[in-house]
């Protein structure tokens, strides 16, 4: 403990408020306390802590200290401090982007259904939140479908009504901004879509179901047939919905923890008027294994801290000590909340059921992550066994040529590092000493340009040095590139792949090496491979592109780049410029005579027998 932090510890108030833990200036940690004074001593005394936080410890070299009034205010401070900082040792939400809300706005004559991001206090009614986008889209689809709501963004009525769009024609619109119904008859459905998003579907499909009878009696059997569609759409919504115990009214929200040593996982239910709207997952990174209480506390200060909690609040568990936040869920819902750690019953075979949801979530997330370090490290793992490698390769390199009939030769090197593309390392090269289509001795220049960077004492062109090297071709590809890295005075591992069979070269060897077809080291060679042929012809494109422009224009005497670029634009292709009369160049920006005529003779060979060049009407 260094004198800066012995000094504030011996000065610390008896006084609820938030600390800021600091390292060389930087905030690491952002805590609260009922009292300052016992909380941030209580880190610097010898005392068993859990790994997360004794690896917290060990870099604070200062720290700062925000007081408060109440332990409801310490708890709103500590929420915007770790949001404006989000600390590196605090326990962070992994997804910050906010779920979808439905949102109407009833003080519109002729509301709309909206998707919205944050529920602000402008006088519209806002449902959810759900899972995900998709979910509110498909609620959206179907409202619009069944109560034939607007979707134009008018500000209705309008003064002088138009056509309606194809949406009246095809049923989904009651065409308001064209003045085909009143605002009466459209109040009526918007009224049903706001039942039904409360959850009222009965009465929703009850009204349905009448009006197709209505439809079927008067022959109507199109209309009735379009009704009962969205009837059924109604009905596959109702049995999604359903939870465990339909009579109960109150608002609830559900909330467990999964935890697997490293990190974990939340869960959030979230039950409107005895019906889940939406079920939530929440990745918390290094929570693995601290108190499930505190983890839970933490999480619930963050998760409404921009959302209204429901009625009841039902946690898996809470911190030993009373930390204010059945009061802070009420001020955050502006009513009575209760807070509770159900034991038994219903109540807690919902909690069984956000753990499952979290075990589940926590389960996929893993699998993802060991797929993916399967086809990235565990790729490099593998082919460094396979190649011989006393190490994992971590950064490798691979390279190939591309030209065409020897013209415009070029090289690309791309770069992979623990298995995936670092595209900042890419680089191209022009080949400079090599005649005609010769792949071999453009690789040797290549490789040797390459190491003698990677040699180099010169901190301004030093590269760094690969771990592996792959060159995209066979035995001869190779040797020649393998003896250019010796020349430059590098030796680093270096293997071959040949396409047809897709064979392994190593350096000396005379047998290859085949992989397995669904080997991820396979996989990796192979992507590796066809990132430098895509880059290598990428560029080589490129500058055959542009030495085609080059030949036909830049080597007229007198057109110079403003003139290339004005007669392009003019005439949008050389096809069109070498069509063109002098005439029709004088009516160029930038184009003279002169320019006109050299243009013409450039493109018209044929015109240096005449003794003239031909005006335009020859």
């Amino acid at each position: 403990m260094n004198d800066t932090l012995a000094l504030k510890i011996k000065n610390l108030p008896d006084s609820p408020g938030c600390y800021l833990m600091k390292e060389q200036g930087n905030i690491i940690y952002v805590g609260k306390a009922v009292n300052l004074k016992n909380r941030v001593r209580s880190y610097f005394q010898n005392t068993e802590h859990t790994p997360k936080v004794s690896a917290m410890v060990s870099h604070v070299d200062d720290f700062d200290i925000v007081l408060a009034r109440t332990n409801l205010e310490a708890l709103l401070l500590e929420c915007n401090l770790i949001k404006l900082h989000r600390p590196f040792y605090n326990i962070l939400l992994k997804d910050d982007k906010g779920y979808p809300y439905i949102r109407v706005d009833v003080s519109d004559p002729y509301p709309r259904v909206t998707l919205a991001r944050r529920v602000q206090k402008d006088g519209a009614r806002y449902f959810g939140p759900y899972i995900g986008a998709t979910a509110v889209r498909d609620v959206l689809d179907l409202l619009r479908k069944t109560f034939q709501l607007r979707t134009c963004k008018q500000t209705l009525p309008l003064k002088h009504p138009g056509r309606p769009c194809m949406n009246y024609e095809i049923g989904r619109c009651l065409a308001p901004c064209a003045g085909k119904c009143s605002e009466e008859q459209y109040r009526r459905q918007i009224d049903g879509a706001l039942r039904f998003l409360n959850g009222d579907y009965q009465s929703v499909r009850d009204q349905l179901r009448q009006e197709m009878m209505e439809a079927a009696s008067r022959l109507e059997y199109e209309k009735a047939a379009q009704i009962r569609d969205r009837m059924t759409d109604v009905d596959g919504l109702m049995q999604r919905q359903q939870v465990n115990d339909p009579s109960a009214q109150l608002d609830r929200d559900v909330i467990a923890l999964k935890q697997d040593g490293l990190d974990g996982m939340a869960a959030v239910l979230l039950i409107r008027d005895g019906k889940m709207v939406a079920g939530e997952t929440y990745a918390l990174q290094g929570a693995g294994t601290e108190d499930p209480g505190d983890v839970l506390a933490e999480f619930l200060i963050q998760y409404y801290d921009e959302r209204k909690p429901g009625r009841e609040v039902y946690v898996e568990a809470l911190p030993d000590t009373d930390i204010g936040l059945a009061d802070y869920l009420k001020e955050k819902r502006g009513g009575a909340v209760t807070l509770s750690v159900p034991q038994r019953g219903e109540k807690k075979a919902l909690i069984l059921l956000a753990q499952k949801n979290a075990d589940d979530a926590l389960f996929k997330r893993n699998q993802q992550e060991t797929i993916r370090r399967e086809r990235t490290i565990g790729a490099c793992e593998e082919l460094g066994r396979v190649i011989g490698m006393r190490k994992t390769p971590r950064r490798i390199e691979g390279y190939d040529i591309s030209n065409t009939q020897g013209v415009w030769s070029v090289a690309s090197m791309v770069v992979f590092i623990d298995g995936e593309p670092a595209k900042k390392e890419y680089r191209h090269y022009r080949i400079k000493t090599v005649e005609g289509a010769n792949d071999f001795a453009s690789m040797n220049e290549v490789l040797g340009r390459r190491f003698r960077r990677a040699v180099s004492d010169d901190p301004e062109v030093k590269w760094p040095m690969p771990d592996l090297v792959l060159i995209d071709g066979g035995p001869e590809q190779l040797l020649f590139a393998r003896n250019a890295m010796l020349a430059a005075g590098a030796d680093v591992p270096m293997f071959g792949l040949a396409k047809r069979l897709e064979e392994i070269f190593l350096p000396g060897e005379e047998e290859s090496i085949i992989l397995d077809r669904k080997s991820p080291a396979l996989h990796l060679i192979q992507q590796i491979r066809d990132e430098s042929h895509r880059f290598a012809i990428t560029f080589h494109r490129h500058l055959r592109g542009k030495a085609t422009v080059h030949s036909t224009l830049e080597d007229i005497p007198g057109i110079g780049k403003t003139r290339r670029r004005a007669l392009l634009q003019y005439f949008k292709s050389m096809a069109a410029i070498k069509n063109a009369s002098i005439e029709d160049m004088l009516a160029v920006s930038g184009m003279n005579r002169p320019s006109a005529e050299a243009v013409f003779a450039f493109l018209h060979p044929e015109a240096k027998e005449n003794a003239s060049v031909p005006s335009s009407e020859s």
